[in-house]
Parts: C-alpha cells; sequence; structure tokens
C-alpha cells in the first residue's frame, strides 16, 4: 500500500528521534578520537596558524574580532534554537537543574562571544581553515549540548544537592574566573597603542605558561562532573586535547623567544608539566 508524504515524514521522524541518541554518542566518540589525533600533530610540531603562529597558505584573511565573534556564536544560536524551535522533552525544558546546567554553558559563552573579543587590544587577522575548524567545531558542541540538556538527560531538584553538581560547579567557577583573571593579565600587557609581545607575570602566570589555558580546562572539567553526561565529558576532553598543547606551545615559544624567560616556569601544571 502508498504511504503519503505526511505518513512518510513522520515516519522518518520517528526513526531519527529513535537512532539520535546513538548518533550523539557516536559523534562524541568521533570528537575524542578526532581531537587525540590534532593533539599528537601538535605536540609533533605542527602549529596551529592563528594568532602568532600565523603564516600565509591557510586561506583569506578575516578581521580577528570578528572572526572569533561568529566562531563563537554558534554556541549561543544552536542552543537557543533547540530549545524554543526544536520540539524536545518537556520534562527536560522545564527542569530547574537541567535549566541552571544549560545556564552555565551560556553564561561562559556569552561572555566569550559577546565581551571577551570587545576587550582585544588591537589583535591579528585570522585565516580562513582555522576560523571555519573553530565555527565548526562550535555548531557541533553547541548541538551536544544543549540537545543533550534539552531532550536527554533530564535532572531533578535534588542533583544541585548531590556531590557531583556541588564539586563540579565549584571547579567550574573556579576556573572560570582563573581564565576571565589571566585572560586579563594578557591583554593589560601591553599599554594602548604599543606592539610586541612582554611576559605575563601575575598570579599563575608565575608558574605556567599557559594559566588561562589551564584555567579553560579546570572550568570545562567541572561542567562535566556537574552534568556528568558524555556530552559535557566530550566537550571537557576535547578541550584539554586542543588548548592544552598550544599552551605546551606558547611555553616553547617563550623560551626561544625570550632569554630572560624563567626557566623554572612550566607549561601547563604548576610544577609538574
Amino acid at each position: 500500500a502508498k504511504i503519503t508524504m505526511m505518513e512518510y515524514m513522520t515516519e522518518t521522524y520517528t526513526w531519527a528521534i529513535t537512532h539520535e541518541k546513538e548518533f550523539l554518542i557516536n559523534l562524541c566518540k568521533g570528537l575524542v578520537a578526532s581531537f587525540i589525533i590534532a593533539a599528537i600533530a601538535l605536540l609533533s610540531g605542527i602549529q596551529a596558524p592563528y594568532g602568532r603562529y600565523s603564516k600565509p597558505g591557510w586561506g583569506f584573511l578575516i578581521n580577528g574580532k570578528l572572526a572569533w565573534i561568529v566562531q563563537e556564536a554558534p554556541n549561543l544560536v544552536v542552543v537557543y534554537w533547540l530549545y524554543y524551535h526544536v520540539e524536545g522533552n518537556a520534562e527536560a525544558k522545564n527542569s530547574f537543574t537541567n535549566r541552571v546546567l544549560l545556564g552555565m554553558f551560556i553564561y561562559h559563552y556569552i561572555y566569550r562571544t559577546c565581551i571577551f573579543p570587545l576587550r582585544l587590544r588591537g589583535g591579528k587577522k585570522t585565516a580562513f581553515a582555522p576560523f571555519f575548524m573553530a565555527l565548526s567545531f562550535c555548531v557541533i558542541n553547541g548541538y551536544l549540548q544543549g540537545r543533550s540538556l534539552t531532550y536527554f538527560y533530564v535532572y531533578d531538584d535534588e542533583w544541585l544537592q548531590s556531590p557531583n553538581f556541588i564539586i563540579g560547579f565549584a571547579i567550574f567557577c573556579t576556573g572560570w574566573f582563573i581564565n576571565f583573571y589571566h585572560d586579563s593579565v594578557l591583554i593589560n600587557l601591553r599599554k594602548p597603542g604599543e606592539k610586541g609581545y612582554k611576559i605575563p607575570k601575575s598570579g599563575l602566570f608565575k608558574y605556567i605558561s599557559g594559566a588561562n589555558f589551564f584555567g579553560e580546562i579546570v572550568e570545562w572539567t567541572g561542567f562535566a562532573i556537574a552534568c556528568s553526561n558524555w556530552p559535557a565529558a566530550t566537550f571537557a576532553f576535547t578541550t584539554a586535547m586542543n588548548i592544552g598543547p598550544r599552551a605546551i606551545q606558547h611555553h616553547q615559544w617563550y623560551l626561544q623567544k625570550f632569554d630572560n624567560y624563567p626557566k623554572e616556569r612550566k607549561a601547563l601544571i604548576p610544577f609538574i608539566w
């Protein structure tokens, strides 16, 4: 018997919803694998072509601040779209705890998308290739975090009193402050109109070259503990695999550029690494 277009669309939608969680978990696995490969490449000496490492051959150049805003925006846009315009799980969308967890993610990206780039002084242009890779990741990550917290995972109010949430939230807040403070240190290293690079010396920069990166890794580790789900854990892991090697590259760059760079300073983890 023939089926109508409406019946076909209904069956297709039902199949997609039934298999979406499997797709979401497989997407997490794919990200983990790809970021392990990327981390190995970065640790092997390949440099991501951005900022001080910019080089020809990675596409046309885009205004740095504009590129940053556009590439980070999907984390907000996709979550907004999923929450307000995509059929989800009413229990998840109406759960206060789910909203708190989603709010942690949104809070970070409101700052990161709308405020942080406007605080930067000057800034080099960004090549299209790294911009597009960052944009693609933010689209995927916005879907993972947004869909998991508006559909697949439902937290009751008691979760806010659980050790997972309390510890995770405390770590998240600590990491955000570390990241914000050390970003501010870097932004204020140069006075208006000054050019060139200087050695940061405040806060955790006394002990590690990647203090701002360390803060962001701590932040998303806290988020993963607070959520205790696969998408959040994937985000924490990919963050570490992405900016951890960048902190090591920054450390090596400082050592090569400045003869007086503190030799006792580590790359990412105080006193250890």
